[in-house]
């Protein structure tokens, strides 16, 4: 189901125009999801050219560990008010789940993995800087 469509009781689905604020938001999670695409993309690429490819496929690891746990913290923030009164903790149990299988299987490395999941902050940061420094007409 969309963000702009609700399902009535008989089943049917009813298309109903967000609110205006929620379309910024769906556009700010579109905009640090691409954000941190490209720094995976970027970052990947430069641990590939002075590591080994086993570190740089560890850090996309951890990247698309990353990305997914954006994802969930966008859902959560976009129920909140709404559905929830607080934001829930089970998203860090999959960066938990994939550290635990790092120490247990030797092919992964956990240092990587934990770098490349916090590829997502730096799309974060990067947003609040250009957001910071841009200069908007009044």
């Amino acid at each position: 189901m969309t963000n702009a469509e609700e399902t009535v009781e008989s089943g049917s689905k009813l298309s109903v125009e967000p609110d205006p604020s929620m379309l910024e938001y769906y556009q700010l999670q579109r905009q640090l999801l691409l954000m941190t695409l490209a720094a995976t993309g970027v970052i990947f690429v430069t641990v590939c050219c002075f590591y080994s490819l086993e570190v740089a496929c560890n850090y996309l690891i951890g990247a698309s560990v990353g990305i997914v746990y954006l994802r969930m913290l966008g859902q959560d923030v976009e129920k909140l008010g709404r559905e929830k009164k607080k934001l829930g903790q089970n998203r860090i149990l999959i960066l938990a789940g994939f550290m635990i299988l790092a120490t247990r299987w030797h092919q992964l490395q956990i240092l990587p993995i934990f770098l490349g999941f916090l590829t997502y902050k730096v799309a974060l940061l990067s947003y609040v800087l250009m957001t910071t420094f841009t200069l908007k007409p009044k």
